[in-house]
């Protein structure tokens, strides 16, 4: 089986560009479409790998622009992003609007969990202690609010498009309009 063909490279480069020109661009902290896009990256490619790369190669592209930070963090944000690669599966066996929205969820709260323990961890902002910890989880919860919220949002209108994209096409299938498109190939 052919991974990389050129409809798979064409909708890689589409969702890789879109996630960053969206970090490029101003917007809310954290309301980006990286998880949205790593969750239909793996929903469309047969390559986990290549769904992963997605949010990996547009992290690391933006981050040439915007600067690194520290490596244990960077670290635990790129991996929560490759996160929602893992959902597949699940997504795969019932493609639906709950488990869509569900596998959304769930990569927002690993994300919100993973990358504000690695800020307490490693960027010296709290004492290291149960205290410190909360007070950093507290701190982020408005971040977290931006990243659910993209994550949603992103994720509707990736999922959505896909659906109405193929009823589009399943209509253009059955109608004329479809034969004279194929007689011109």
């Amino acid at each position: 089986m052919k991974v990389f063909t050129k409809k798979n490279a064409v909708l890689f480069l589409l969702l890789v560009a879109l996630d960053v020109a969206a970090r490029l661009t101003p917007h809310a902290p954290n309301f980006t479409p990286l998880a949205a896009t790593a969750l239909f990256a793996s929903f469309l490619f047969e390559s986990s790998a290549l769904a992963a790369l997605v949010p990996g190669l547009a992290l690391g592209i933006s981050d040439c622009f915007l600067g690194a930070y520290d490596w244990r963090i960077m670290i635990s944000v790129y991996a929560s992003l490759a996160f929602p690669v893992l959902l597949r599966r699940y997504l795969k066996a019932d493609l639906a609007a709950g488990r869509i929205f569900g596998s959304a969820l769930v990569s927002s709260i690993l994300f919100f969990a993973a990358t504000n323990f690695a800020v307490w961890s490693f960027a010296g902002f709290y004492t290291r202690d149960l205290h410190g910890l909360l007070q950093c989880y507290l701190a982020a919860i408005p971040f977290f609010q931006n990243t659910l919220a993209g994550d949603i949002v992103w994720t509707a209108a990736l999922f959505g498009s896909y659906a109405v994209a193929r009823k589009l096409v399943s209509a253009l299938h059955g109608s004329r309009q479809w034969a004279a498109i194929n007689a011109l190939n």
